[in-house]
Formats: structure tokens, sequence, C-alpha cells
């Protein structure tokens, strides 16, 4: 789906901000930070603009946060073929040493059991460590 597809799947007004950050996310490999974001928007950011979107298709489904450490904040795209709100159901890895941040979409986050009365309202489960290009022990 286009970017244009999804926010009507979503029931959201197409604006170019939205239409933007969605491109950018959908042609990445890898989540974005805000920065990385704001390159590929170019003369559209604002960041007053790019908080209220962000918000917006975070509350939608459309778009999943990563808070990898005290530094880094990323998004990725929801693969949704439905018009459905959404958690992301993923686990991440985050590499100590060059920052990358990598969904591992096949990992899904496990199911757990909470004490009477605590509801869950979402899981965020990042792993730590050093990806293969940091890793001294793999040989490149």
């Amino acid at each position: 789906m286009n970017a244009a597809e999804i926010l009507k799947t979503h029931q959201l007004k197409k604006t170019s901000p939205r239409v933007t950050i969605i491109n950018a996310l959908q042609t990445s490999q890898f989540p974005l930070s805000e920065n990385e974001v704001k390159d590929k928007m170019g003369e559209l950011y604002d960041r007053i603009t790019f908080y209220r979107s962000v918000h917006t298709l975070l509350e939608a489904g459309i778009i999943h946060r990563i808070v990898a450490d005290n530094t880094t904040v990323k998004y990725a795209l929801n693969h949704c073929n439905e018009g459905h709100h959404h958690e992301a159901d993923h686990v991440h890895f985050f590499c100590e040493q060059c920052k990358a941040l990598v969904c591992l979409n096949d990992i899904k986050i496990q199911s757990y059991s909470l004490p009477s009365g605590f509801v869950k309202k979402e899981c965020d489960v990042v792993i730590k460590g050093l990806c293969t290009s940091c890793n001294p022990q793999i040989e490149q």
C-alpha cells in the first residue's frame, strides 16, 4: 500500500507531512530517527508539525516508536493489511557501538501474565549488544 492508501485505510486525512513520514519509513530498511526523517522531509519539516503527525500516526497504529536508550528514539512502519489499531509485536535489536536499530520481525514479543488488576497498554522489548558489523568475534 502506498502512503495515501494507508492513511485512507486508517481513516486519516492525507497531509503532506504524514505522507512524507510514511514514505520515508517505507523506503528505509531500518527504523529512522527524527533527524533521519527530517532529512527526507526537506522543506516540509517543521518540528511541531512533525511531532503532531507522528503522534497521529502512532495513535492510528500506522507506525511504532522504539526507545533504544536515553538518547535514541526511532520510528518504524507497522505492517498492516487491515484498517485496525495494533501495536508492534516484534523485538528490536540496538547495537551499542554503531547505534543501529533493527526490527527483528521474526522474533515475536512473548505474552506476559500480569498480576490481577494490572492492564497492559504496550510492551517494548529492545535487546542491546553488538551487531554483526561491530562484533569483533565475527570475521568480516
